[in-house]
C-alpha cells in the first residue's frame, strides 16, 4: 500500500470519527427530552452519477411526523460485517403513523426476524426501510414522499419507542440524515507533510 494511499485511509477514518462524534454530541443547549433541530444541509452527495443525482434529489422526508428527535444516530462500521448502527432512531410512540421518506415503490412488508419492516425501493439503487413497522401497504404498491405506510409496532430495539430509519445505496448504508437534509457538508483538510 502506498503512502499516500494510507493517508488518505487514516485521513478518511479520522474524518468519519470526528463526524460520528459531532453528531454523538450534538448542539451543545439540547437536552434529553428536546426535539432535536439540525440545520439544512448542501448537497452531501457531490460526486455521484446523474441517475443516483435525480433520485437523491427527489424530495426526503422524516419518517415520521414533527416533531424529530433523534434517540441514536447513524454508526458506520469499520467494515461491512462489523457492529454499527446502519441507520437512526427517531422517537416515535407504537400506533404512530409511519410515512415514506421518498417516491417509490415498497419492495418488502412483513417480519424480519422478530421485527416488522417496511422496505421501499426508490430507484437506481436506493432503498429505505424502517423498522418496527406494522405494514400498511404490501409489496408492489407505489408510494409518495409523505404517504403513511403503516404504524410504529414493537420489535427490535426500538421497541415501540421510536422507528429506525435506514438507507442503502447500492447495497451500502449510508446516513439518512445527509438526505432529510441535516448534515453539514464534510470539509476535507490538505494532510501536512
Amino acid at each position: 500500500m502506498t503512502a499516500l494511499l494510507r493517508r488518505g485511509r487514516v485521513a478518511a477514518a479520522i474524518l468519519l470519527v470526528v463526524v460520528a462524534a459531532l453528531v454523538l454530541v450534538g448542539p451543545a443547549s439540547s437536552s434529553a427530552g428536546t426535539a432535536v433541530t439540525l440545520p439544512a444541509s448542501p448537497d452531501v452527495f457531490a460526486a455521484r452519477s446523474p441517475a443516483v443525482s435525480a433520485a437523491l434529489d427527489q424530495v426526503w422526508g422524516w419518517p415520521v411526523s414533527p416533531p424529530h428527535q433523534l434517540q441514536r444516530p447513524f454508526e458506520a462500521p469499520p467494515t461491512p460485517f462489523a457492529a454499527g448502527h446502519r441507520g437512526i432512531d427517531v422517537t416515535a410512540a407504537q400506533g404512530r403513523p409511519v410515512l415514506a421518506a421518498a417516491d417509490g415503490v415498497v419492495s418488502f412488508a412483513g417480519v424480519v426476524v422478530d421485527r416488522p419492516v417496511v422496505s421501499v425501493r426508490h430507484g437506481d439503487g436506493i432503498v429505505s426501510s424502517v423498522e418496527p413497522v406494522l405494514a400498511a401497504v404490501s409489496a408492489g404498491a407505489e408510494v409518495h414522499s409523505g404517504d403513511a405506510i403503516g404504524v410504529v409496532a414493537s420489535g427490535g430495539h426500538c421497541d415501540g419507542r421510536c422507528v429506525h430509519f435506514g438507507v442503502r445505496l447500492y447495497g451500502e448504508y449510508v446516513n439518512p440524515l445527509a438526505l432529510v437534509g441535516t448534515l453539514e457538508r464534510a470539509v476535507l483538510l490538505p494532510l501536512g507533510r
